[in-house]
């Protein structure tokens, strides 16, 4: 059953980086909003007459917390309607209609594989969410390795977050590649990292959000290593 409408109201507004927003959203109509690590939200913006040309949807980067609090990691898409009018019209206060949560982009039930999350932009919202719920609920897992691709250094989400799991999450690791800019990190593209981290080819499973160019080819490079589609699962943005 698809979620009805409601009220979220925006309590606080973050500069993430460059050309990213976050923004906590408060539902007052739904004392506890229940949802599982990986669903998302879906915003109506006043940007169209047509109801459907106004919905943008938004993966939750914040974890179930029992409280009716949400995160949401935004960014300024160029010629991106929907984004601009968040970017350059919603104030701390504002109210925003929105449904959810939504979508079947979520844990596997066990963990008893390698993990491999795969992300670009804010693809790791998502990710972000499931990492803390497993931390936060000691779930069994064995390796999880979160692979995120983006341009530079500024453009990396959460990264003092992301190493602080690291260091207390037994078995977390976290793989930032930069493809624009020389660092002391990994260079390049995410595919030649996951590709050597499961070259051994352990029992695993793999999740892709982020752009279809990116999403399209993990998929074809991990099937080409051997594993299946059903190894596989995808969040498209855009």
């Amino acid at each position: 059953m698809i979620p009805s409408w409601q009220t979220g109201i925006v309590t606080k507004m973050e500069q993430a980086t460059p050309n990213t927003r976050r923004y906590w959203l408060e539902l007052p109509e739904t004392p506890k909003f229940d949802f599982k690590p990986g669903q998302f939200v879906t915003l109506d913006l006043p940007i169209h007459e047509q109801r459907n040309k106004r919905w943008r949807s938004y993966s939750i980067a914040s974890m179930p917390d029992g409280s009716n609090v949400i995160e949401l990691v935004i960014v300024a898409l160029d010629g991106g309607v929907g984004s601009r009018y968040i970017f350059d019209e919603v104030k701390t206060g504002d109210s925003l209609t929105l449904r959810g949560p939504q979508g079947v982009f979520v844990l596997p039930e066990t963990l008893d594989k390698d993990l491999y999350l795969i992300c670009t932009g804010t693809g790791i919202a998502p990710f972000r969410s499931m990492v803390h719920y497993i931390k936060e609920h000691n779930i069994f897992h064995k390796d999880i390795h979160l692979i995120f691709g983006t341009r530079t250094s500024k453009d990396l989400l959460y990264v003092d977050e992301m190493k602080a799991l690291e260091r207390t999450l037994p078995g977390f690791n976290y793989h930032p590649v930069l493809s624009r800019e020389e660092w002391e990190g990994k260079t390049g593209y995410v595919h030649h990292v996951y590709e050597h981290l499961s070259k051994e080819m352990p029992p695993a499973q793999f999740m892709l959000c982020g752009w279809r160019p990116m999403t399209d080819e993990a998929r074809e490079r991990i099937i080409k290593q051997g594993y299946t589609s059903k190894d596989i699962h995808v969040e498209i943005y855009g």
